[in-house]
């Protein structure tokens, strides 16, 4: 594979993993009642714990697209030039 089809690959994975981050805040952002009731279903979670946890796997998901995604692309641009 070329150095162009893995530029390729890396941008959509910064697309479709980004798209995903933004779906996630914006469900727990508009339909937050709605997730915690559902969570709370089936786990005995206050609100606040229920809260830190999506905060902290959405920050663990944006650090992972950094560093699994956006970096290696980056190198990859620096590396064609």
């Amino acid at each position: 594979m070329t150095t162009e089809t893995w530029r390729g690959v890396f941008l959509w994975c910064i697309v479709m993993n980004m798209g995903l981050l933004l779906w996630w805040f914006i469900l727990f952002a508009f339909a937050h009642d709605w997730i915690y009731r559902m969570h709370s279903r089936w786990f005995k979670i206050p609100v606040e714990t229920f809260n830190a946890i999506h905060y902290a796997g959405m920050a663990f998901f944006k650090i992972a697209i950094f560093i699994f995604n956006i970096t290696p692309y980056a190198a990859l641009l620096i590396l064609v030039k």
